[in-house]
Formats: structure tokens, sequence, C-alpha cells
């Protein structure tokens, strides 16, 4: 009887390792991190001592995350604002949700760099660092289009 209990204790020991793994894996294809990828970064000339940076973040992840902040040696006061009722606010962060994306694109939400460090000349590149709740840090250069750029948005 004790060979027969150990038996079925091992039996049932591998019967729960296997719904465990099954478990873990059958609420979320992937491993359930934000997956971001970064593309049509620009910064336009600046006119003044300010500027404004736009770019598409795309999480093709499982799993939402959050741009918390946005830092680059050309300034040390970098923000993030939404834009309502034509009117610009500095927000805390933006939602990336999960298998989607975040535009920051003229007239709309954005990052904006102040009292600029220099003031970098078109065809220039601007790096920056974007921050996130959940994913690491992301290097991206953003490169200096004319004052009135404005590429068509999809």
């Amino acid at each position: 009887m004790n060979r027969r209990t150990t038996a079925l204790s091992a039996v049932a020991l591998a019967a729960s390792l296997a719904l465990t793994g099954c478990s873990s894996s059958s609420g979320a294809a992937g491993d359930g991190k934000p997956e971001l990828k970064v593309s049509g970064a620009f910064m336009p000339k600046p006119v003044t001592d300010m500027a404004g940076g736009f770019l598409t973040i795309t999480n093709d992840g499982d799993t939402a995350d959050r741009l918390t902040s946005v830092t680059s040696p050309i300034s040390d006061d970098v923000t993030i604002h939404e834009t309502k009722d034509q009117k610009m606010r500095e927000v805390k962060f933006f939602d990336i949700p999960a298998n989607g994306k975040l535009s920051l694109a003229r007239g709309g939400n954005h990052i904006m760099f102040m009292s600029l460090k220099e003031k970098p000349e078109q065809g220039d590149k601007v790096s920056v660092e974007l921050h996130f709740e959940k994913s690491g840090p992301i290097k991206v250069d953003l490169p200096v289009e004319a004052a009135n750029h404005n590429p068509q948005q999809h």
C-alpha cells in the first residue's frame, strides 16, 4: 500500500504541475509584457526656445503600458502634453493600449521641450529617451524637419 500511495502522489503532483503550466499560458498569447516600438519620430525646427516632438508608439504586446516621461540632453524641462478643445495641458502619462498605439501628432498629444539649451537645425537629430511604467526606456533620435513639416497621418 505504501508503494501505491507514493505512485498516486506522484501522479497527482505531475497532474497539478501540468495544469499549472496550462493555466499560466491560457490567459494570454505571448509573454504578457508590452512590446513597444517607435516610428514616425520628428521634431519641427524650433523658431523659439521651445519645440515639439512627435512620434508613434506601437504596442504589439498583450499588456498595456504608459509613457510616463521623456528626457533629452537638449532641455532640462521636457514634458508631455495633451491637446483638448484646442488647449494644451501637461499630463503625467499617456496610456499605450495592449495591441494598440499612442500617436503624438501635430494638433494633438505631443512632447514639449522648454528652454532649449541649443536650437537644432533642419537635418540635425535630437536624442530623447522615452520612459514607461512597465517597459524599459527606449532611446530615439528625432530628425529635425522643416518648421512646417506635417506628415500625413494614417
